[in-house]
């Protein structure tokens, strides 16, 4: 899921309102690769995801050419091909920073929680705005929602980021239930089960105009979803 848009460092217009601000790269960013090649790739592809959320926001995904996004990025076209193969891939890292990082919470979670506390801890850890991300910052997290919702392009990105954390999850459930088979049919159904109830809890909030905080914020529609299906991972620690 996606808990937060990593901006460029600094730019004009760097986020869809003038009122909001962009969140900073150095907090949202995977875990930097060891050597410097990979370095530097990694920091073109953020370059490249940041540059392509900038002008999705404020020009409009339609309008956005590839070789927009490239020269927003300060990069020659054949390089932006190099790392993505369309202009909607382009903003997959950016997607896939807030799924690593609710899977990541989950895997962090005190041992003694149960499955479905660990869950909450996450969502707690992750779209609580001033925790994963400013509140500032939720407004880029809409945007690309709402973008992915609407565009079936970007929307095929998102599907396929949330089914790699899905993924991830099973993984980290496997190994909070002590268990060997990752590819177990009911830790797979429980990923897949706690990914769906925070990404419809995030796509729901998109949507809106709520605001990031409250009763109607993301956060609290994502516990809501989890709490719905308390005895169901009561059924899975039982298994």
């Amino acid at each position: 899921m996606i808990s937060s848009t990593p901006a460029p460092r600094s730019t004009p217009s760097a986020s869809p309102s003038s009122s909001s601000s962009a969140p900073s790269s150095s907090s949202s960013s995977p875990a930097a690769p060891a050597s410097l090649t990979e370095r530097r790739k990694a920091q073109t592809r953020w370059e490249i995801a940041r540059a392509a959320a900038r002008l999705f926001a404020t020009q409009g995904l339609r309008t956005t050419r590839a070789e927009d996004i490239a020269q927003a990025a300060g990069i020659a076209p054949r390089t932006f091909y190099r790392y993505f193969a369309t202009k909607e891939e382009a903003v997959a890292p950016l997607y896939a920073a807030g799924a690593e990082r609710w899977a990541e919470a989950v895997r962090e979670a005190p041992a003694h929680l149960s499955v479905a506390q660990a869950l909450e801890h996450g969502v707690r850890h992750t779209l609580t705005p001033g925790a994963g991300v400013s509140t500032a910052s939720w407004e880029w997290v809409r945007t690309l929602i709402r973008l992915a919702t609407g565009h079936p392009a970007l929307g095929k990105v998102w599907a396929e980021v949330c089914l790699t954390s899905e993924d991830a999850l099973a993984g980290i459930l496997a190994a909070r239930l002590h268990r060997d088979n990752v590819a177990a049919p009911d830790l797979r159904f429980a990923a897949a089960v706690a990914g769906a109830a925070v990404r419809v809890a995030v796509e729901t909030w998109a949507q809106g105009a709520a605001a990031p905080t409250g009763p109607d914020g993301p956060a609290e529609l994502a516990l809501a979803n989890l709490r719905a299906l308390r005895g169901f991972w009561e059924g899975l620690a039982g298994s």
